[in-house]
């Protein structure tokens, strides 16, 4: 027995044969032996393009993009970080002033 390996198909990919099988210019099976996908494949791409293809305009500006930068919990998990930093800082400061009053420290 042959073993074939699974093709694997960008998003661009997948969504080219989406947008020929919304058209309805062509059958699904056609499209799919076009295609080299299966038929029942092509019926889920073109299912999961209407599904989703109003999130494409939803607000002004097409769909939010996924940012890190703007995670919550990572935010304020960052502000706890720099507030323990600075806490430390000032300490090591005022140490290095009592030792050294020599330093110039304004304190």
């Amino acid at each position: 027995m042959s073993e074939r390996k699974r093709k694997i198909f960008t998003g661009g990919q997948k969504a080219k044969v989406a947008l020929v099988a919304v058209r309805g210019t062509k059958t699904i099976n056609e499209i799919a032996q076009e295609h080299g996908v299966h038929p029942t494949q092509v019926s889920q791409w073109k299912k999961d393009l209407m599904d989703n293809a109003g999130s494409l305009f939803e607000g002004k500006r097409g769909p939010k993009s996924v940012n890190g930068q703007n995670d919550p919990d990572r935010l304020y998990a960052k502000i706890g970080q720099l507030n323990m930093e600075l806490d430390w800082l000032k300490k090591s400061l005022d140490s290095a002033c009592r030792r050294a009053p020599d330093l110039g420290c304004s304190r």
